[in-house]
């Protein structure tokens, strides 16, 4: 789900005529209860597909119907809506059960980093993993599948079975305002790490989607906004993170998103629906609808839609008494109507909704110590150090006195607003440590996580650690002056429904940053933030920790890496830009008040060319590079090696850890194309995989390069395409900084498209 209640006061999703008040479908108001029927359906041991066909054939249009049409799950007193019997307070949807046939309600909670609540004076207090952009960091997949498993744990016993998670969308814009709820520029690294999380919320018995499907790639005037782009460029970017993670992960339920895709609107689109994701990619769930992106009725059923969700925020109930009247009339097949209702049936049956049933809320059983030590895990492995001088870090152990400037790091650490907001456990009752910061409304508040920097690093230093809130560059210039080491805490909020202004560091955090580091040469600079930022400050601080928002044991993990206590091992999964000048559109496309003048955002400009590929592609030398990631020790690769294997090939390497710190690196492989092969860049991320080493060892590692990427996608065979010819097999540090190269000829290869690959 994307928008919360309290967005609807100004939104123009809603008529302001429109009053409804939720209730149980209405053709079933006023009839007895019928009596439970069992049939083959209950039968476990049978097959989702075969159990979808008996339940269908025994069920009633109006049943079929109701299992198609989902509600908000919130009251929203301005426009008399209540939310529907039996979903769970404040949240985001709701399907009704069908009592008669045993089908389970769909119980609906955002979001991909935790259970998130609708704005409330008393929230879910749930455990809160770091951003998904922060998880990328990490680039380990087992991570992004334990964090998936905790999440979807307190998801189900918190009384839900789907849960809106699944966030793959390209980095396309840097600035936009959800960029941290996803998995970074690279198809491969995005759709390898969400799948997994997807995998690991599914563990569960719960469906998670897959979303925003697709090219909802800004917030600015995302229900309307038009985006272009060509289907060949579309494939090899952000369409392949989408397959990639559908590949992995198996969520039963796509989301489509609210933007137009060349001229249709994404959730009547039957390119991307019908012919690329259910025919191409042989997706067998259903698609369901982000809130308030629903736009017909007919059109939008024969497009593939397959469930309206979160009435009303849609301007009518297309899936309801208005599709009845078209199944009716034939404008919309019976076939259709079972093909829709078969697959949300289906996707139930495969992830064991029906064996599982939920049993209410049972937040009380929730193991919260063990789910810190998973969130915290998955933080310390996503920080990235950017900047070393000197070996200042970690904190040396005959330093006397720390100063902590800014970022309220003496209560705790920020976190990403918008419907993807956890209110953390361990906060007051209405989920917030720091009252009236941010918006008041959508995406506010502004929520911080109760995990304090400072005091954690207070219990790991013998140090005196002294805070100040940096409102007062001069003070804060002062109190470092007297320090041995200066931390700043730099924060950049983001949230959904709108994009930042620029690359800059809000609120004049840049400043204060300059005057701190003239105070004193020591100065660490920790970056809670949704996404890249430009560093003006750079050359004049010793060192930069990007810790993204960190999640519910975040001070932590942060304290632990400054401290040493962890070996930080994060790698960017985005390239930072040394300036908006060098985007491919220096303003975000589409800024128009008036919906009607239809915007458009043009994506021909980069193609598939999206981040590091941008910047090779145009010569440019980005601030931080995709990839890049410093350590407290030493990592060397060597014994390269790569050969053709089936359609794709197989390379191998050696690690070693040269230093004297025990750590972890990342074996980064990338892939460069003949010149005539029409890449769309000089290379690609061909496969990655992060290993443990202690101090000296060595171990090899042993990768596989899907043929994809080393194809194009041909438009008019319909098929991929490798180019025969001499490929380069790198390995690197980043994908600027190689350090070895092997060639290996691969031959002409044209491979299948549709699905049965999987």
């Amino acid at each position: 789900m994307s928008v919360r209640h309290h967005l609807l006061l100004s939104s123009a999703l809603f008529m302001t005529t429109l009053t409804y008040v939720g209730a149980a479908p209405a053709f079933a108001a006023d009839a007895p209860t019928p009596a439970p029927v069992t049939g083959a359906w209950q039968d476990a041991g049978q097959s989702p597909d075969t159990r979808t066909a008996a339940l269908l054939k025994v069920m009633t249009r109006e049943e079929k119907l109701q299992m198609v049409f989902g509600y908000f799950s919130t009251d929203f007193k301005p426009k008399a809506y209540k939310r529907i019997e039996g979903g769970m307070a404040d949240s985001a949807g709701y399907v009704p059960g069908i009592a008669r046939l045993g089908v389970p309600a769909q119980s609906q909670t955002d979001a991909g980093v935790g259970v998130a609540t609708q704005a409330s004076p008393t929230p879910r207090l749930r455990t809160a993993l770091p951003s998904g952009l922060a998880t990328a960091a990490t680039w380990n997949p087992e991570l992004a599948f334990a964090g998936g498993a905790m999440i979807g744990d307190e998801a189900r016993r918190s009384g839900f079975n789907v849960q809106l998670a699944g966030g793959v969308n390209l980095m396309r814009e840097p600035r936009n305002g959800r960029n941290f709820e996803y998995g970074g520029e690279d198809p491969l690294l995005a759709g390898t790490i969400v799948g997994h999380a997807i995998k690991g919320i599914q563990s569960n018995h719960i469906i998670s989607t897959l979303k925003h499907y697709a090219f909802n790639d800004q917030e600015t005037s995302r229900n309307f906004i038009e985006v272009k782009v060509d289907e060949a460029a579309g494939r090899q970017s952000d369409l392949l993170a989408f397959e990639f993670a559908l590949e992995t992960g198996d969520p039963g339920s796509v989301m489509c998103s609210y933007n137009r895709v060349n001229g249709a609107y994404a959730c009547e689109n039957d390119w991307l629906l019908n012919q690329v994701l259910k025919k191409d990619w042989g997706f067998q769930g259903f698609v369901m609808s982000d809130w308030g992106a629903t736009h017909s009725t007919a059109p939008a059923a024969n497009a593939g839609l397959d469930q309206q969700s979160g009435y009303p925020f849609d301007k009518s109930p297309y899936f309801k008494d208005a599709l009845d009247e078209a199944v009716n009339n034939g404008h919309v097949s019976a076939e259709r109507l079972d093909d829709m209702a078969g697959r949300i049936l289906r996707a139930m049956f495969a992830n064991g909704l029906f064996e599982h049933p939920l049993n209410g809320d049972q937040a009380a059983t929730i193991d919260y110590a063990a789910h810190a030590k998973v969130t915290q895990a998955d933080a310390e492995e996503a920080i990235v150090l950017l900047k070393n001088q000197g070996g200042v870090l970690p904190l040396a152990k005959t330093v006397k006195t720390i100063a902590i400037i800014g970022g309220h790091a003496d209560v705790g650490v920020l976190s990403g607003g918008g419907s993807a907001q956890v209110y953390p456990y361990g906060a007051p009752a209405n989920g917030l440590i720091i009252p009236n910061e941010g918006p008041a409304f959508f995406p506010g508040p502004m929520v911080f996580d109760p995990s304090s920097p400072l005091k954690a690093l207070q219990g790991l230093t013998q140090a005196t650690v002294t805070y100040i809130d940096g409102k007062d560059p001069k003070a804060a210039a002062k109190l470092a002056a007297g320090a041995d080491v200066a931390i700043v805490f730099a924060t950049q909020w983001t949230g959904e429904g709108q994009d930042a202004v620029d690359l800059n560091l809000p609120n004049d955090q840049d400043a204060l940053i300059k005057a701190v580091a003239g105070a004193n040469r020591k100065t660490v600079v920790v970056l809670e933030n949704g996404g890249p930022v430009v560093m003006p400050w750079l050359d004049k601080v010793a060192a930069v920790v990007n810790a993204w928002y960190p999640g519910t044991s975040g001070g932590e993990a942060i304290a632990r890496v400054l401290a040493g206590e962890v070996n930080p091992s994060g790698h960017l999964p985005v390239s930072f830009p040394a300036s908006v000048d060098q985007l491919p559109r220096t303003v975000v496309d589409g800024d128009r008040k008036d919906k009607a003048e239809h915007p458009h955002a043009d994506y021909t400009i980069e193609g598939a060319a999206i981040g590091y590929k941008w910047f090779e592609k145009k010569n440019l030398k980005p601030l931080f590079p995709f990839g890049f990631g410093l350590s407290y020790t030493t990592f060397a690769a060597s014994d390269l090696a790569a050969a053709a294997d089936g359609k794709g090939l197989k390379a191998s390497l050696t690690l070693r850890n040269t230093g004297d710190r025990d750590g972890k690196a990342v074996a980064q492989v990338y892939v460069a194309a003949p010149a005539d092969a029409g890449w769309e860049a000089p290379k690609r991320l061909g496969a990655f995989h992060k290993v443990a080493l202690k101090a000296g060892e060595s171990q090899g590692v042993s990768l596989t390069v899907d043929p994809r990427l080393l194809a194009t996608y041909d438009t008019a065979a319909h098929a991929w395409k490798i180019k025969g010819g001499d490929y380069k097999v790198m390995t690197g540090s980043s994908y600027q900084d190689i350090t070895a190269t092997v060639t290996v000829h691969l031959a002409d290869t044209t491979l299948p498209v549709d699905g049965t690959r999987r």
